[in-house]
């Protein structure tokens, strides 16, 4: 059911008839990542998605497909945006370029990243205020551990949510990207016609 999921609601809609020779790199993103994050969450474990390094060399990768995916149609359009005037190109080519190489990239490796680490620190603050409120007082750390377990509990489970919501999200954002980067000119030629298609 998950593979199906990837391949109608990630792959297809996102890069059309493209769909099959992206499939198994969409695939092993969104298993590499609900897999590693899931594995994060059990105690003593590392939480490698929610490690930078880590998320930085899978947006690295994911913007090495999305480049090698590219046509000159869409790097015409970047360099030299039709209807643009010439002042504006001026200052649209730079973001465009940045968009591409630099603000894609770092929205999948960010995103993943904080996601991922807010659960643990979310986590890791209310077990740490067991301590703190029995360093006040022990009754008071007593009292407020019941409180702090099952709101651990309840962000743990959350975790559990948010790591196949990630994965979701990280692929499903690859794939727009990818399918952003082998738009066809027939758009622009239709456009041109005066929108008669």
């Amino acid at each position: 059911p998950v593979i199906t999921f990837v391949r109608d609601d990630v792959a297809k809609t996102n890069l059309g008839e493209r769909w099959r020779q992206y499939m198994p790199y969409l695939l092993t993103v969104f298993f590499f990542i609900l897999i590693n994050s899931l594995f994060g969450l059990l105690p003593g474990s590392a939480n490698v998605t929610g490690n930078i390094a880590f998320t930085f060399v899978l947006g690295i990768i994911s913007l090495l497909v999305i480049l090698f995916s590219t046509n000159g149609h869409f790097w015409r359009h970047i360099f030299w945006p039709p209807g643009v005037p010439f002042l504006v190109k001026i200052i649209l080519v730079p973001v465009e370029v940045a968009g591409v190489l630099i603000i894609k990239p770092a929205a999948l490796i960010i995103r993943l990243f904080a996601n991922m680490v807010a659960g643990h620190i979310i986590i890791v603050s209310f077990i740490s205020l067991i301590f703190i409120f029995g360093a006040m007082n022990a009754m008071a750390g007593w009292g407020f551990s019941l409180v702090s377990i099952l709101f651990t509990v309840f962000i743990y489970l959350i975790e559990i949510l948010v790591a196949v919501i990630q994965a979701f999200i990280f692929t499903n954002l690859t794939a727009i990207f990818i399918g952003q980067g082998f738009e066809g000119s027939s758009h622009d030629v239709h456009h041109d016609d005066g929108g008669i298609l």
